[in-house]
Parts: C-alpha cells; sequence; structure tokens
C-alpha cells in the first residue's frame, strides 16, 4: 500500500512551523448533551485561508525544487485547496493557476484570485477542469499539485491529527469532513501513530459522496458530481487513485453521510449555538452529532474545516429559510 508515514508528517510539520496557525478548541455543550460525551470542535475554519486545506499546499510548495518552481504550479479545486494553493505559492514567489468547474461558488473563485492566482473555469466537473490542468502540465511544464491525492498534501494535512492531540490528548473519536481523502488519510496516520485505539470517523454529503461510495465498491469508481450545500467536498477521488483511497479504506473505522437538512442544520447550529461561520463542507461532522449518524465515543472532536461560505446563503440558512441548492436555478 502506497502510505504516508508519522515521519512524513512530523516533517511536514517542522517546515510549517510559523507559516501558519495552530487553530484553537472548543468545548461544545450543546453537542456534548446531544452525545451524551465530551465533544469538541476543532476550529479550523480560522485557519489563515478559511480551511485546512493551507495545510497541505504549503507543505507541497515548500518541498518543489527551483525548476518547480520555476515554472509555476497549478491545480483543480473546489475552491479551499485552490485558496490554499495560491496563498503558499503567493509567499513562495510562485506562479499559480487553479482550474475549476462551473460549480464552484463565486465566492471561492473571488477569494483565490484575491491571493494572486489566475483561475480558469472549465465544464461542470472536476475531472473536465484536470483535463486544463494535464494540458498546462504536458505543454508549459507546470507542476501539479492536487487537492488531495499527493505525499506531500497528505503528509501536511496529517499535521491537523497531531495538533488535535496536542489539544485534546483524551480524544477517543475524531469526525472528519471526508471528500477526496487527503485529510482523513494524513489525519488518521497521524492520530493512529499517537494513539492507535484513536477512532477516526469520515464523515461527507449524501449528494455525490465519492471516497464514501468507492469504499462500499471495493475500489475507486466515478461517482457523479452534484450540487450541495457541502460544495467542497464534491468531485471524484480518481481511478488511478494512488494514496488517499487505500489509507482511508485501512485507517479510517466509519464513514457516514448527511442530508441537504442535516448540513443547512449543523451551519445555523454552529452560529446560533457556537458563534461560528462555517462552510456546508465545514459542518458535516458537527450535522452528523445532531443526527445520530455516528457511533460516537467520547471524548469526541468534531473537525469543522472550513469558513469560505457565501455570507449571502449563510444569512439566507440561519435565518431558517428552506435553502435547496439541488434544484435547479429558475
Amino acid at each position: 500500500m502506497a502510505s504516508i508515514t508519522i515521519a512524513d508528517i512530523e516533517a511536514a510539520d517542522a517546515k510549517l512551523t510559523g507559516r501558519l496557525r495552530q487553530t484553537p478548541v472548543e468545548l461544545s455543550s450543546t453537542l456534548s448533551k446531544s452525545a451524551g460525551v465530551p465533544v469538541t470542535l476543532k476550529l479550523e475554519h480560522h485557519q489563515i485561508t478559511g480551511s485546512f486545506k493551507l495545510r497541505g499546499a504549503t507543505n507541497a510548495v515548500l518541498n518543489l525544487g527551483e525548476a518547480q518552481k520555476a515554472a509555476g504550479v497549478v491545480g483543480v479545486s473546489t475552491g479551499n485547496h485552490g485558496r490554499g494553493l495560491a496563498h503558499a505559492a503567493r509567499e513562495a514567489g510562485v506562479r499559480c493557476i487553479i482550474c475549476m468547474s462551473e460549480l464552484v461558488p463565486q465566492n471561492k473563485v473571488d477569494g483565490i484570485k484575491a491571493q494572486g492566482a489566475e483561475v480558469r473555469t472549465i465544464g461542470r466537473s472536476q475531472d473536465d477542469a484536470q483535463q486544463e490542468v494535464d494540458r498546462l502540465v504536458s505543454e508549459e511544464a507546470m507542476t501539479m499539485l492536487p487537492p488531495f491525492d499527493h505525499p506531500h498534501i497528505i503528509a501536511g494535512q496529517g499535521t491537523l491529527g497531531l495538533e488535535i492531540l496536542d489539544q485534546v490528548p483524551s480524544a477517543e473519536t475524531i469526525l472528519v469532513p471526508l471528500s477526496g481523502g487527503g485529510l482523513i488519510s494524513g489525519l488518521a496516520a497521524a492520530a493512529k501513530a499517537r494513539k492507535p485505539g484513536i477512532k477516526i470517523i469520515g464523515v461527507s454529503m449524501e449528494r455525490g459522496a465519492a471516497m464514501h461510495e468507492c469504499l462500499k465498491a471495493g475500489k475507486p469508481i466515478h461517482v457523479e458530481e452534484m450540487k450541495t450545500l457541502a460544495d467542497s467536498l464534491g468531485g471524484g477521488i480518481g481511478l488511478d487513485n494512488q494514496y488517499t483511497f487505500p489509507m482511508t479504506r485501512d485507517l479510517v473505522d466509519d464513514t457516514v453521510t448527511v442530508s441537504e437538512a442535516q448540513i443547512a442544520g449543523a451551519i445555523r447550529h454552529a452560529y446560533w449555538e457556537e458563534r461560528q461561520i462555517i462552510e456546508g463542507s465545514g459542518s458535516v461532522a458537527i450535522a452528523a452529532v445532531l443526527a445520530g449518524k455516528a457511533a460516537v465515543s467520547g471524548p469526541a472532536v468534531c473537525v469543522v474545516s472550513g469558513a469560505n461560505i457565501d455570507l449571502g446563503l449563510h444569512y439566507r440558512i440561519i435565518s431558517g429559510e428552506d435553502v435547496d441548492v439541488t434544484k435547479p436555478e429558475s
């Protein structure tokens, strides 16, 4: 099995020291009451670019060779990886192009442009956008830094697992948003190396839960990408997945899914009960606890992975509107 080790993650942790925030943790009295065990929120949405993606992107850029830096980097993104990669590239003085599908919300496109990267919008899926990435690699010798299936990306994300256990050493369960698996595979590798008995649960949305469906199939398969409030969890894992599928399969104890209504409910809960503004993809661990979807032993930690939600959409959700992004716009 292609895998990332605790030594890789500790090396990433050393490189990242001083380059990003140690994000806070807060015990949630309401979630603890709901789950019947202490539940702590890991507020990773307070990271510099508003999501955990900065960890992996920065580690990957710091590991580039000089020729690679000169040629520039390119990646495909549903928003948060692009913002993290753009920030990391700008800090290193490296050209950056981010390719994305038409399904990515405008606020995330604007956020990437604000970091100084060039954005190219291609097609209706991550697979369509990947074709432009492949062309830039082939014709312009740019280095592709993908959102998740890359050793330096995974090792960088894994530093979050080290940080959680430093802050909540008593944790018995960690609930983690699950998409392509870069976060959960790195986090699980770090946490289980430090505390072998800890339970790792991945949480996806019901609509287009790529890794969840691939795990059920026992191999990487094509999963249709659909509109969802958890837009940052969209996209496939890649049929030629090298790292995150086997690592998630072997290290993660369970995966569950939550509905659009449960995601919206978790966004509301985070705002009114926890005083946090979070995006749909960052809310799924909270949603799983509130809905009783996960078998949580305590103490437990919910990773709140991102804050980059359109604030107009956020206002509609917290105001109690029945927001359904899955329906075609009229």
